[in-house]
């Protein structure tokens, strides 16, 4: 497993799922880095004004939104992340070489993947008066 791969290699879990159009407004409205075939793509099911169809889904991974691949790294090379925090895993910075592996070698992403989802699945939670059920994730009680 490559050292640095914990850095970008759990967002790879965004190859499935949907999030909210509240939640990618200001990415597609106001970031520079976003193709712009996309984010008009986007823009359609979600309004530039706050509150108007902020429930809104887009799939995290236009390309294959119901199969765990790594379509997910493939979008971020072509600037069509949905999410801010996604688009900047490939942004000129230290995770751009590691967005481009994944992208081009799955089998690369999936070992990886499966070696950091063992690793965090032995992590030991805090319990009882060490630990909280947070009522908003977002959010410590």
């Amino acid at each position: 497993m490559n050292p640095n791969s914990h850095l970008d290699v759990h967002s790879g879990a965004h190859t499935i799922g949907l999030a909210q159009c509240k939640n990618f407004r200001a990415h597609i409205y106001n970031d520079t880095n976003v193709n712009a075939a996309f984010a008009t793509l986007r823009k359609g099911s979600c309004p530039s004004a706050s509150g108007n169809g902020d429930g809104n889904l887009a799939p995290l991974d236009t390309t294959t939104s119901t199969t765990f691949d790594n379509a997910y790294y493939s979008n971020l090379l072509v600037q069509s992340g949905l999410l801010h925090s996604d688009q900047q895993l490939f942004n000129g910075g230290a995770t751009d070489g590691l967005v481009r592996t994944y992208a081009t070698t799955p089998t690369c992403f999936n070992k990886d993947f499966a070696a950091a989802m063992i690793r965090m699945g032995n992590i030991s939670p805090l319990t009882g008066s060490q630990g909280q059920v947070r009522l908003t994730c977002s959010k410590v009680n």
